[in-house]
């Protein structure tokens, strides 16, 4: 069977043979409550999700903007915890062989759970892929050495600000494929020019060939259709999540149409993607 980073670089290929972009939602576990979450889960892979990122919730998301903060704060406050987000990635892949599953969050809540035990425990779950937004590759021997033993992708961050010689230095050891953010600042608050996008993923294209997805302030279909005209992948987060709060009632609980309603902004964001102008894709030599 198929997992982990063989299980990314898969998909990554078979998109690029169909000469598109892959789509990738960003939803956090459990928000609104454990068991809608899993109900949105469920129904990405339908909605057109070509890969999935998973937020961990944690109490200081330094990198996440207002709406992805306060989900994490729904989420913690209904009781998520590390372990229940593997489980939830394990219920899963008992429907769903096939999709990815990538885990980004923040090093304080693995390194508490122990940082063998939770690839271990990953890996067993269906996890293929970890994106640690405060774990610079100084630093993340302690993870990074144990996730590649284990098959786990190590996806690396790189902004627009990033120069040659730190580009070098984060694609070392940097595999599954590369998070490329848009814009300086916290997600979801800003968007980028598609032209500025091309010229950055062109630059790192120079000295990889590893895919890239391009994300932070991709909002609309429109948005996402030119993204994936020069990207492998486009990522959504904040919309997202912020569609799951415009479903709740007043007092912040999920309604029987929050999967329903999830579900069809993802479609619409897939649709972009799909139909975007892959003639204008810059190929990965």
């Amino acid at each position: 069977m198929t997992t982990g980073r063989a299980r990314i670089a898969a998909r990554f290929a078979a998109l690029k043979a169909d000469g598109r972009a892959a789509f990738i939602p960003f939803v956090t576990a459990g928000d609104p409550d454990a068991e809608t979450a899993a109900q949105i889960l469920a129904q990405l892979p339908g909605a057109g999700a070509d890969l999935i990122e998973i937020g961990i919730p944690f109490s200081d998301p330094m990198a996440d903007g207002p709406s992805i903060q306060h989900a994490g704060d729904r989420a913690l406050a209904g009781g998520q915890t590390l372990a229940k987000t593997l489980a939830m990635v394990g219920d899963f892949r008992c429907r769903d062989s096939t999709t990815p599953i990538v885990l980004m969050g923040y090093f304080n809540p693995i390194y508490s759970y122990g940082t063998e035990a939770f690839v271990g425990d990953a890996v067993s779950a269906g996890v293929d892929g970890l994106i640690v937004v405060d774990l610079p590759p100084e630093e993340d021997t302690e993870l990074r050495d144990p996730a590649h033993s284990a098959g786990l992708a190590v996806i690396r961050l790189i902004a627009p600000t990033t120069d040659d010689a730190r580009l070098h230095q984060i694609l070392v050891n940097c595999d599954g494929f590369i998070y490329y953010i848009s814009v300086t600042g916290i997600t979801g608050t800003k968007s980028a020019a598609g032209t500025d996008i091309a010229r950055g993923l062109e630059r790192i294209r120079r000295i990889s060939s590893l895919p890239i997805a391009v994300g932070f302030g991709v909002r609309t279909a429109e948005q996402a259709a030119e993204i994936a005209s020069v990207a492998d992948g486009v990522v959504v987060g904040s919309a997202i999540v912020e569609c799951v709060a415009q479903t709740l009632d007043a007092t912040g609980k999920a309604g029987a149409s929050t999967a329903g309603a999830v579900a069809a902004f993802v479609a619409g964001l897939a649709q972009g993607v799909r139909g975007a102008a892959v003639g204008a894709r810059i190929e990965i030599e």
